[in-house]
């Protein structure tokens, strides 16, 4: 039973800005809904859209079918749409699709499409290639897909730059993945450029506009809050550093939270004021459940804390711009 609100303990609320959906997310999401208005269901989605159990259940309500690879689409729906996440793919999917003669749309981040060409670019002009970023992680594995096996080196750590002894002779250079902890990249870069001051930067910061925007905001709530809930899947990474640049920041109880019914009240015993901020994957309505839920324990105030504007957006697909002339047929 709800507390009258006068029994309640105060609580403030500062909640970061921005927050939640980024260009690229807003954009894959689009295309998927899109996709299904335009070609009908099913329409396939190679792993998850974005990470985010909520956006991917609700998509799969509208016809959505997700799937690990090309393979796992029945014979009889080869000929279906089939979309590709947010994070980037391979170059052996796109590959693969054609040759199953599929119609596939690109749902790619234009800023991991950078990255790509990036290291395309550094490939061409025969540089040793560095890639900062996480092992294992949907990205990184689209990114190192993009050229011949081996030819990229993974690294994760400061430790990991410190080891790090050139495979050739040639001019070294490195990319990053879009979603990492600004401070870390920092360190490993700084790392890299003392033992190898001529290596080549990206012309511009790997590091998307989202992912530093929602870390500079959590650092500037943190220190002020007695706790913090980052919303956001276990699985998205820019959502694992929102939390852990909390911590650092100074707000030891610091949490990832995917829905209001997984909080741990015990946890947030005793506070009168609590950090709120969403990973780029997550959706503004589980930010507002969470607020909700605060409110049937609390005497509620919320702060807007904004430490910067976003305005940029992404073109979508030419054929999700184009009217509907005819049937899927296999992408060009």
């Amino acid at each position: 039973m709800t507390a009258p609100t006068s029994e309640r303990p105060a609580l403030t609320i500062h909640l970061c800005a921005p927050r939640g959906f980024c260009a690229g997310v807003d954009r894959a999401i689009q295309i998927v809904e899109l996709a299904l208005e335009k070609y009908g269901r099913p329409v396939y989605v190679r792993h998850e859209i974005v990470h985010n159990k909520f956006v991917v259940d609700g998509l799969k309500t509208k016809g959505a079918v997700f799937v690990e690879e090309l393979e796992e689409i029945p014979a009889a729906d080869q000929e279906r749409p089939v979309i590709f996440s947010a994070h980037g793919v391979p170059k052996a999917v796109p590959e693969d699709a054609r040759s199953r003669n599929m119609f596939f749309l690109d749902a790619t981040c234009p800023l991991v499409s950078k990255v790509h060409k990036e290291a395309e670019i550094h490939h061409r002009r025969e540089r040793e290639i560095l890639l900062i970023g996480h092992a294992g992680h949907p990205e990184v594995i689209g990114t190192m897909g993009q050229l011949p096996e081996g030819t990229v080196t993974l690294i994760e750590t400061e430790a990991d730059a410190l080891d790090f002894q050139p495979k050739t002779d040639r001019q070294l250079a490195f990319i990053t993945q879009t979603t990492l902890s600004v401070d870390d990249t920092a360190g490993i870069v700084e790392v890299l450029r003392q033992r190898f001051p001529d290596i080549v930067a990206p012309h511009k910061e790997d590091i998307c506009y989202a992912t530093t925007n929602r870390q500079e905001a959590v650092k500037a709530v943190a220190p002020e809050v007695d706790a913090m809930i980052v919303v956001g899947a276990p699985n998205s990474s820019n959502s694992q550093r929102l939390r852990e640049v909390a911590e650092r920041a100074g707000c030891t109880t610091s949490h990832l939270i995917q829905r209001a019914s997984d909080i741990d009240w015990n946890a947030f015993s005793g506070i009168s004021s609590l950090g709120l901020t969403a990973g780029a994957s997550a959706p503004e309505t589980l930010v507002e459940e969470i607020i909700a839920a605060f409110a049937d324990r609390y005497s509620v105030s919320v702060e807007t804390v904004r430490t910067a504007e976003e305005t940029i957006a992404f073109n979508l697909p030419r054929e999700l711009r184009e009217a509907p002339t005819q049937a899927p047929t296999a992408a060009e």
